[in-house]
């Protein structure tokens, strides 16, 4: 292999362990059904129903964590470290996430003026599952409770790590500078700042003002610190946070999953 073939093999590598793990979450999660009016994989002809969503959901975890193990060797490049930092920002994002949803002031102040324009959709695509398992499994609570550990394992230790290493590992590097894989982690400028948060927001539509604290917040951590593992445990921390508010409040609140 030649100096030159070396070099654009090593820059595919550093594309891929920032955005494949993503990249195959996103396109499974495409799939899904949102409720039993709308079924899953419209996109490629497919009409998955509802009752099918926690195979889905199994599919989706399963095909990421491959992703994640084939690229998992990149991740070397950040010292595992953590400051308390990740668990201060972690608990206030948890409650700032949740405050913010159930204010849901994106359908008390954006859909009024969005339906007089017809855009009703954009915050409409947000969306979720809000498949709850103690509701649809109340036959078999034994798979009930399986699909709730499995729905943790995803969204405390799945979703923070891909979600992180896609949009502050990538994202904010690329905005600053083209050979972003040598940008030393948490060196931002107005434009990293900036997609931080509007491409968060972008991919939670139904959580507009949430996403944008949120997210902001996160942002704040990651220059702080310079350390993507406090992102990605913050991340995890609000996750787990959030997923206990919604087991231990059940009803409405499985809307948030």
């Amino acid at each position: 292999m030649t100096s030159r073939e070396g070099s654009i093999w090593q820059e595919g590598r550093n594309w891929a362990v920032f955005l494949l793990p993503f990249i195959v979450y996103m396109l499974v999660g495409s799939l899904e059904p949102t409720s039993a009016a709308q079924p899953g994989g419209k996109i490629i002809g497919l009409a998955i129903p509802y009752d099918s969503y926690p195979w889905v959901y199994l599919g989706k975890i399963i095909l990421t964590v491959a992703a994640i193990v084939v690229v998992s060797s990149g991740y070397k490049v950040f010292p595992l470290r953590l400051t308390w930092g990740a668990l201060a920002f972690g608990i206030l994002g948890g409650l700032v996430w949740i405050g913010f949803c159930r204010l849901d002031l994106e359908h008390k102040l954006f859909l009024p003026a969005l339906q007089r324009i017809g855009l009703s959709n954009l915050i409409e695509a947000g969306k979720r599952a809000a498949y709850n398992p103690f509701e649809h499994l109340a036959a078999q609570p034994a798979l009930a409770w399986s699909f709730v550990v499995l729905r943790f394992f995803g969204l405390v230790v799945i979703v923070p790590l891909i979600e992180e290493f896609f949009l502050r590992g990538f994202l904010m590097r690329f905005v600053v500078r083209q050979d972003w894989w040598n940008l030393p982690f948490g060196t931002v400028n107005k434009a990293a700042l900036f997609f931080g948060t509007f491409v968060p927001m972008l991919m939670h539509p139904g959580e507009l003002i949430a996403a944008a604290v949120w997210f902001s917040l996160i942002s704040r951590l990651m220059v702080r610190t310079r350390n993507i593992w406090d992102c990605v445990a913050a991340h995890a921390l609000t996750n787990l946070i959030l997923g206990l508010y919604v087991v231990l409040w059940g009803g409405e609140a499985w809307r948030l999953l």
